[in-house]
């Protein structure tokens, strides 16, 4: 079919291929044809003539009156020209191969795909340290943790709706099923972003996170003793390190507390079944469309406890204590800001974390921690002891070491089971 294409395509333009100030067809030797380099045939048709053999419907190839004899003969054929230069309907310059593809001219970016990496590693860490920064500083005139949580989830279901009425992207169908899959996933992840949230209301933005790097600890038990999956004893003892560098940072941290240590690990706990049970809702929607119907759904989860929680004390005083200390405009700007950032750096992380291999994942999350926890102490001046210094790098250290392991094994599983597959 596609020769038959090329077939037609060249009988039609065979009369409008200029050649000096001659139609292509034009008689002006014995031979009864004008010589016209093969460049300008092969740059309008994307081919090399010596590879073009179209079929006509009998399924005999069809010959064009002994035109490439004579361009053979005069030695004009050039094998080797395997592109040719054209512009689309944009005005952008592109490539064609021989067998007529369209190839985009190469970007900055696709030249560079390294910058384009690391732009998104530095997008991913500055929207998580503005948003964890804003996040405190509201908690400082506003403790109120579920109805912040609202908020978040809330500014990115209004992106999201958003995004999908302008089709970036376009939304994915979702049926009951789907539904039923996503459901639980939401439902952890609701409740281990409000226990996060009352963490950092509770204590300093280091000390969760500290805390927060013990989730490797229960990913893996909750893989060896829910999902049956034999965990090796390299990956269990260098779990060791981070379980004694938590434990140092929390018997001196000077802003622990019973409630912000409590729900931080809740939050692991949550998180950890998150991860369950999304490997049990794979499907093959995108991961935007996924995190936008997650949020939709975590946000029904979170007004309740909002509402029962906090809804007296918002109304009675809440808000106003808030607007009397920094203002309506302020206090409103910086609900949004909040909700706007966490959206975009979950939304930024998805996308980073899908164009690196588990290696880099592994390294870039311990980095981002370490990001995190260092910039906190430096915004909000936190004094911490030497005790709290050394147990939260010896914990850090333990979770890179953790996550180095780990994707080292899952790479070598790929790559067995990709050499079992040739």
């Amino acid at each position: 079919m596609a020769s038959l294409a090329n077939a037609i395509q060249f009988s039609i333009q065979r009369s409008q291929f200029p050649c000096g100030n001659k139609s292509f067809g034009a008689r002006t030797s014995a031979s009864g044809l004008v010589p016209c380099k093969i460049q300008s045939v092969s740059s309008s048709l994307g081919f090399s003539p010596e590879s073009f053999s179209p079929v006509g419907i009998s399924g005999k190839a069809l010959k064009f009156s002994g035109w490439d004899q004579l361009l053979r003969r005069r030695g004009a054929v050039d094998s080797t020209v395997t592109r040719a230069a054209a512009a689309d309907a944009g005005d952008h310059e592109i490539e064609t191969s021989v067998d007529g593809i369209v190839k985009p001219n190469p970007g900055f970016f696709d030249k560079y795909p390294a910058l384009l990496t690391g732009f998104f590693f530095f997008t991913w860490y500055f929207l998580n340290v503005i948003f964890n920064i804003l996040n405190k500083k509201v908690y400082n005139y506003f403790p109120y943790p579920y109805f912040v949580s609202v908020v978040h989830l809330l500014v990115g279901v209004v992106y999201c709706l958003i995004s999908w009425t302008v089709g970036l992207p376009k939304r994915a169908p979702v049926n009951k099923e789907l539904l039923g899959l996503l459901t639980p996933v939401a439902a952890c992840h609701a409740l281990g972003h409000v226990m996060s949230n009352v963490s950092f209301a509770a204590v300093a933005v280091s000390f969760t996170h500290t805390i927060k790097a013990l989730e490797p600890f229960f990913n893996a038990a909750a893989s060896q003793f829910i999902l049956g999956q034999q965990i090796p004893l390299p990956l269990w003892l260098s779990l060791a390190p981070v379980v004694l560098g938590v434990s140092m940072a929390s018997l001196t941290e000077l802003s622990f507390n019973w409630l912000g240590f409590t729900s931080a690990m809740i939050s692991n706990i949550s998180f950890t079944y998150r991860s369950i049970y999304s490997k049990k809702a794979m499907t093959g929607m995108d991961s935007t469309n996924v995190y936008a119907y997650i949020s939709i759904i975590a946000l029904l989860f979170c007004l309740p406890p909002a509402i029962l929680i906090e809804g007296p004390k918002l109304m009675q005083y809440g808000f106003q204590d808030a607007i009397a200390k920094v203002g309506l405009y302020k206090f409103l700007s910086d609900l949004f800001w909040i909700g706007m950032f966490y959206h975009l750096y979950n939304q930024v992380a998805t996308n980073t974390l899908e164009r690196v291999a588990p290696l880099t994942h592994a390294v870039g999350n311990v980095l981002k921690r370490v990001f995190v926890i260092g910039f906190s102490i430096i915004v909000f001046g936190n004094r911490i002891s030497t005790q709290t210094g050394i147990g939260t790098a010896v914990a850090i250290a333990g979770v890179a070491i953790y996550s180095l392991i780990k994707a080292n094994m899952e790479e070598e599983k790929r790559k067995a089971a990709k050499a079992l597959a040739s």
